[in-house]
């Protein structure tokens, strides 16, 4: 029942941009600290995916991406949207180190502990990803606290110079990114005249490296699906996984993303 009604919202929600999801009931979910929209597969107990919209984004418009969206149900994910919190009059995430304003981490784990509440969404099995700024704030919050999520899962994101000295580790993380991406291109970009500045996002891999402790810079291998370009890193600490995947397109989640992705975290140890 509770599948039903909400693939009704689901599809209520796409032609209909007014409207939001909390599963089964009308409006957003509410926590103590914000909101998010939830979809769910028929399974009990679901993994979950948390998915982060980027700048200027919203909870609905993630829900919107049903090319995203409806390959994570089918493959029995729930989907959680979390809505971002006001920035220059546009919603996005706190996610640079010295900013002020509403601690991410602690509304993403309440919001997670709100639906586990909810809906019996598994535990054990939550997985964070995010587009754009979204990304950004995947980046920041599995530097700094890496086990707060099962995997983390960014698209068209990365750390903001200066990078991070360090982060704590071991980090399981899939990072996607277009190459021909001029939002957030790979090599990074000066934001605000020149007051921020993108990171190279090559550079953010060898971060992520060390994190694991990996035994050598160079790729262990590679691999494609579809158009996918994919490259990984192994001899690193147990617990830990880091791949690199490129697609040929610009500043999106890519056609794909969502089987690719679920493939990959299904093949970690415990996945």
């Amino acid at each position: 029942m509770i599948r039903e009604l909400t693939l009704a919202t689901g599809l209520a929600l796409v032609g209909q941009s007014g409207l939001a999801a909390c599963a089964d009931q009308e409006g957003m979910c509410e926590t103590a600290s914000g909101g998010y929209h939830i979809e769910l597969p028929k399974d009990e107990n679901p993994p979950l995916v948390v998915f982060l919209h980027g700048y200027g984004g919203t909870a609905t418009g993630t829900l919107k991406n049903r090319g995203m969206v409806e390959p994570l149900l089918e493959r029995g994910y729930a989907v959680m949207a979390p809505e971002g919190s006001e920035r220059n009059g546009r919603q996005s995430w706190n996610f640079f180190p010295g900013w002020e304003g509403r601690d991410e981490t602690a509304f993403l784990t309440e919001a997670v502990q709100d639906a586990v509440d909810r809906f019996g969404v598994d535990t054990d099995r939550v997985v964070l990803g995010g587009f754009s700024a979204g990304a950004f704030m995947v980046y920041y919050l599995a530097c700094a606290a890496p086990d707060t999520f099962s995997a983390y899962v960014p698209v068209s994101g990365g750390f903001w110079r200066p990078d991070p000295e360090s982060c704590d580790g071991p980090v399981r993380m899939f990072h996607t990114h277009g190459w021909t991406d001029n939002v957030v291109p790979l090599e990074g970009r000066l934001l605000g005249g020149g007051r921020f500045h993108q990171g190279d996002i090559f550079a953010g891999l060898e971060i992520w490296r060390v994190a694991n402790g990996c035994v050598d810079t160079k790729p262990s291998g590679f691999s494609t699906t579809g158009s996918f370009m994919r490259r990984y890193w192994s001899g690193c600490d147990d617990g830990s996984a880091l791949e690199f995947a490129l697609f040929p397109g610009g500043h999106t989640v890519p056609k794909g993303w969502a089987d690719m992705m679920i493939d990959w975290y299904e093949g970690l140890p415990g996945g």
